[in-house]
């Protein structure tokens, strides 16, 4: 039997997630809390599995409560409730396992618990905690005014799994929509954020952005050729070629050596 605690200051909205879990026999309900003062008080007594946590609530805000527990040893999960639009959410998919955007209907709610599910199943809570550690850190450093620290790893995220990716296991990187694809030696993962974000956070002295939709990490390079399918382009250590703008061709000719 997996615990959830739920924080949120209006009475309607604990009442819809209280009928919501009735559905879900695996989960019990051990408390429902008006504030991050209570949810507080009990989680120094009670060992729960995950929290449902509000964004706006007085006092304290779901986000600052969010921080002070992931800096806490074995921190439960967390999945934010929200009534923002799903632009100003969008931020949440960096970080978060999931959120609920109020109000939401029952399918949503059951695609939420079971992602819970398998994540504490498979022992996952570590790899979720820090990209919400690794969040908070880049937000402090933006709001004193100063660059996000550079990325050394990478949390990826998918429908039951969670990995941790270091920027030195990447050979190169693909803009996909909304997406990026992070080509590592031997398989493909997909990834939410975007070329721009990425190239602004990955160390310089080891990735060059050398076409529009593609960034490649220095020592993959292997050769530079052209050819009528990809134009000018690089061969990387993974048997990839990847097309290089012309206005970057001198640059990559100056990288390989």
């Amino acid at each position: 039997m997996k615990k959830i605690l739920v924080v949120d200051d209006e009475l309607p909205a604990l009442t819809n997630i209280q009928l919501a879990l009735q559905a879900h026999r695996d989960w019990q309900l051990v408390a429902s809390c008006h504030s991050t003062a209570q949810a507080r008080a009990l989680l120094q007594t009670e060992q729960v599995d995950l929290i449902l946590l509000d964004i706006e609530m007085p006092m304290q805000s779901g986000l600052e409560f969010a921080r002070e527990l992931s800096a806490q040893p074995n921190p439960p999960l967390i999945v934010f409730i929200t009534a923002y639009n799903k632009h100003a959410v969008a931020a949440f998919e960096v970080f978060a396992l999931d959120y609920l955007l109020k109000p939401f209907e029952d399918e949503r709610f059951a695609i939420m618990l079971e992602r819970a599910s398998v994540i504490i199943e498979k022992n996952q809570q570590v790899a979720q905690i820090a990209a919400m550690q690794d969040y908070f850190r880049d937000q402090d450093a933006i709001n004193a005014g100063e660059k996000a620290p550079l990325l050394n790893h990478i949390v990826v995220r998918s429908m039951g799994h969670i990995e941790r990716i270091g920027v030195h296991e990447i050979i190169w990187l693909s803009a996909a929509g909304n997406y990026i694809e992070l080509h590592l030696r031997d398989r493909v993962l997909l990834h939410r954020s975007t070329i721009t974000f990425m190239e602004e956070h990955l160390p310089a002295d080891l990735f060059a952005r050398l076409h529009r939709n593609s960034i490649v990490r220095c020592d993959a390079m292997r050769s530079i050729g052209v050819d009528s399918e990809y134009g000018y382009f690089t061969a990387l250590s993974n048997g990839d070629k990847v097309s290089i703008s012309v206005r970057n061709f001198k640059r990559a000719k100056k990288l390989l050596g």
